[in-house]
């Protein structure tokens, strides 16, 4: 997150197997810069789609001393400033700029499993291994709602046995529809890889090439050509990459589109799509109605002017019309790899690309995470336990889980290199090691009973741009201590909402976290460990917080003061849905309040709001309900309401308050309706159920 004394390079690339710390560039090109000091923050933001390079501080001048500086390849140079006195300002302005985070479906908050092993094999046919792994999700007790379908089902069936996308391997996928419906009644929805190129091999290649659907080599006068990834790993072939400025290119990928959401893929995840093409004076068709290029402009149709990362912008474009078109009362769901800003206006979500498995590239990926909310990706995530490399510990995976469970997107899917076999490799799941299964099973759980808390941040980063994770310093900038390089960082510990302060840990054996507890002001109520041994911490110190591999996982730290909405820990049914209930899934009919009072006497009345909606609609009712409480020594007196303007009603009726563990105080109701003491959980923690008034 701190890049201060560095220089980066504004391109992209298919970096498989980065090292977070050291590789640069990766997959994303968004030209924006942040100088965030306590006074205040100042940032700029290039619109070019253009090629560049930042130097952030690293260079000298003798009578100016250090500077930073910004240089693109092409175009005229357009930036924009942006001032606030907070990171919150400056990010809120740059959302009124490019857009405002999608929506995103509520079931995708769920666990997504993953593999290219699955759909490259043959023997059994990979529909019947992803049948079988349904199975074993039941088996194991795991709740899984997504499933990431690798480019194994285009792979041809007969030599040469290389990708082409938007076909099918008849022998692993006999009959795609039923697949799907079959993975639907599991409860698991399909997320199809799709790449935009094609090997010359393609059955579409020669009728591509000739509606100019493809880019032009000029120095040929026929269609441009490189090698690209074909069939295992690091193997090539030679192809062409589909272009987007392209009428015959946008409305073949389009239409393709549209296929896989009618035979029952639930959206597309656009890989591939950095365009790493070697030549910038490939020529772009530039005839799409979008980009309204006069015939001036269209004389210079080279990609290095234009900018491949434009391909990748109305690639996600393309994807996302799509879905709109043939449903347009459901909310679209695109997963991105590359993105420039203008690409999410179409893809909701997106994830840190082809990671490695070892201790520092677990701990660099909180960093990342701060960093993509702040250029409004805040439905991020990682692979967790690593994409490329050996396969992780039994003590990283289940750390790794523990602190991918409280991000947005929460995936495991990898490619594990496997010198028997370079076209299948390896894969990550969750019963890999029977020891921590039981650990692996309750993280889980844990994150779907957490899912209305994480998604009503992805409600508010929908409605004010403000990330689900945040730098510790959030909220906080006041404090001295936050500004301190440790912290500055984003590496060891973040903000979850307002309310959850995590840390990490981040070397094997370890069993406590180095922490800071931010303080506001000297009233701060401080900090309360919701795991062993659940003791209370005052604000503005340094702590070390226990963190066992094997027990708690993590130090989760809750802001006295709050509270976080929880639900059920199975998948549930989301309200909206119109294509019935195949998995029978329960419906989401239970809320739940998790508080954290102070110790003894409030002094005051805390209050917290989140929001709801019916997980599915495209333009939906959006409702907030709120719950408040104060604190004395022998008692906690708690209220509910839903806002009054609120047009949307869910299923659950009255409102459970838990309180932490240890705390034996009665809960009485503000208002005239009762209280009653539900259930008293084996954790220590008791639960009140309170009449809600509607």
């Amino acid at each position: 997150m701190n890049l201060s004394n560095r220089a980066f390079q504004l391109s992209t690339t298919d970096s498989f197997g980065y090292d977070v710390h050291r590789t640069d560039p990766l997959y994303k090109h968004i030209p924006l810069l942040i100088n965030a000091t306590p006074e205040g923050c100042v940032a700029t933001f290039s619109t070019s789609r253009s090629r560049g390079f930042y130097s952030v501080g690293c260079e000298m001048d003798g009578l100016w001393g250090p500077y930073k500086y910004y240089r693109q390849d092409y175009d005229g140079l357009e930036e924009y400033l942006i001032v606030g006195r907070t990171l919150r300002e400056v990010v809120k302005t740059y959302a009124d700029l490019i857009g405002y985070p999608l929506l995103v479906p509520r079931w995708a908050f769920g666990y997504i499993a993953g593999g290219m092993k699955y759909s490259m094999l043959d023997s059994p046919p990979a529909v019947d291994a992803l049948m079988e792994l349904a199975e074993k999700f039941k088996k194991h007790d795991i709740p899984c709602s997504g499933f990431q379908l690798s480019s194994g089902y285009t792979v041809a069936e007969t030599e040469p046995k290389t990708r082409n996308v938007f076909t099918w391997n008849r022998h692993r996928f006999p009959d795609p529809a039923a697949f799907f419906a079959a993975y639907r009644k599991q409860g698991i929805r399909v997320i199809a890889n799709v790449k935009p190129y094609v090997l010359t091999n393609h059955p579409e290649y020669q009728r591509l090439a000739e509606a100019r659907a493809l880019f032009t080599d000029p120095r040929k006068s026929s269609t441009a050509q490189s090698r690209l990834w074909s069939v295992g790993g690091g193997e090539s072939g030679v192809g062409s990459h589909i272009d987007f400025t392209s009428e015959a290119g946008f409305a073949w990928w389009y239409t393709n589109i549209r296929a896989l959401r009618q035979v029952g893929v639930e959206l597309p995840w656009n890989d591939n799509h950095e365009y790493i093409m070697p030549d910038d004076n490939w020529l772009c068709k530039l005839d799409i109605p979008l980009l309204k290029a006069d015939e001036k402009q269209r004389r210079d149709a080279r990609v290095g002017l234009w900018g491949r990362a434009l391909n990748c912008e109305l690639m996600g474009k393309s994807s996302h019309d799509a879905l709109v078109d043939l449903e347009p009362d459901r909310r679209p769901f695109v997963l991105t790899r590359s993105a420039t800003p203008g690409t999410l206006r179409y893809c909701a979500s997106s994830w840190s690309g082809d990671n490695v498995t070892n201790w520092s590239s677990m701990k660099g990926s909180t960093a990342l995470s701060l960093t993509a909310g702040m250029c409004l990706m805040q439905c991020y995530g990682h692979d967790i336990g690593g994409f490329e490399g050996p396969q992780p510990s039994p003590e990283l995976l289940l750390r790794w889980v523990h602190s991918g469970c409280y991000s947005q997107r929460f995936a495991i899917n990898c490619y594990k290199t496997n010198k028997a076999d370079n076209k299948v490799g390896d894969v990550i799941e969750p019963w890999t090691y029977p020891d921590i299964l039981p650990g692996v099973r309750r993280a889980l759980k844990r994150r779907y009973e957490m899912i209305p808390y994480l998604y009503s941040l992805a409600l508010e980063s929908h409605l004010i741009a403000c990330p689900p994770q945040r730098w510790v310093g959030w909220g906080y900038e006041e404090d001295p201590e936050v500004w301190t390089e440790t912290l500055l960082d984003g590496e060891t510990q973040y903000w979850l909402g307002d309310a959850l302060l995590f840390g990490g840990v981040f070397e094997p054996g370890a069993t406590s976290a180095r922490m800071y507890l931010p303080r506001r002001d000297e009233h701060d109520p401080g900090y309360v460990n919701v795991n062993p041994p659940y003791q209370h911490f005052e604000a503005g110190q340094w702590v070390d917080v226990e963190a066992v591999w094997y027990g708690s996982g993590i130090p989760v730290l809750a802001k006295v003061g709050s509270a976080i909405p929880v639900g059920k820990n199975v998948q549930v049914q989301s309200p909206g849905e119109t294509d019935g209930n195949p998995a029978d899934l329960p419906e989401d009919d239970y809320r739940g309040v998790e508080i954290f009072p102070p110790k003894g006497a409030s002094g005051r009345t805390f209050e917290t709001s989140w929001l709801e909606d019916d997980g599915i609609a495209a333009q939906p009712a959006i409702s907030r309900f709120i719950v408040r409480y104060e604190s004395t020594e022998e008692k906690i007196t708690a209220a509910f309401e839903a806002d009054r303007t609120n047009k949307w009603k869910p299923l659950w009726e009255d409102l459970d308050i838990v309180l932490p563990v240890g705390d034996a105080r009665n809960v009485t109701s503000q208002s005239e309706t009762g209280v009653t003491l539900v259930e008293q959980r084996e954790t220590g923690q008791r639960v009140w159920r309170l009449k809600a008034i509607w």
